[in-house]
């Protein structure tokens, strides 16, 4: 497979903005090399609905900006409509496991959250906070907008938010819970 297939994969499979050094780093080749592969990717994406995206030293997959009218239609319905199951699925780990990075939720549903928490990110659900124990991940939080949708007034209020906390903490929650 051609460094250009592969460079795409990863971008998918992120699901957020790469930076060229890192693509070097994962694919054993110059940062040269890489710029030459994105270059070709991005003439490869020309005429289909995904883009390249470029910015300083990132790259990143998006939607082809001839669609931007369609998408934000789009958005528009997504975000004014309600909740998917996979969003109650991802606030649910948030509200009982918070603060939460992004690889953490990804380990528990089993798929990319990056859609879902940019969605809850865009609602005003959820809150972003830098990691201090790794600069380039976040952690996610409940925020009181999320609260009030609930109709709660603090975590604690949560259906047997203690001891599923205790359980979350100790490892023994079961999918029966």
């Amino acid at each position: 497979m051609d460094l250009a297939a592969k460079i795409e994969a990863i971008i998918f499979w992120k699901g957020e903005p790469v930076s060229l050094k890192r693509l070097a780093f994962w694919l054993s080749v110059t940062k040269e090399e890489v710029e030459t592969a994105l270059d070709i990717l991005e003439e490869k994406l020309a005429e289909r609905g995904v883009a390249l995206l470029r910015k300083d030293d990132e790259v990143a997959l998006g939607t082809a900006p001839a669609l931007a009218e369609l998408m934000a239609t789009l958005t528009k319905e997504e975000l004014t409509g309600e909740l998917s199951k996979a969003s109650l699925e991802t606030l649910t780990i948030i509200l009982y496991r918070g603060p939460v990075s992004k690889q953490e939720i990804d380990y528990i549903r089993g798929v990319n959250a990056g859609y879902i928490l940019r969605n809850l990110l865009i609602r005003g659900l959820v809150e972003r906070l830098e990691n201090p124990t790794a600069r380039r991940a976040y952690l996610y939080k409940p925020t009181f907008e999320l609260l009030s949708y609930m109709g709660i007034k603090r975590l604690e209020d949560l259906p047997d938010y203690e001891a599923v906390k205790e359980e979350i903490k100790n490892g023994e929650l079961s999918s029966e819970n």
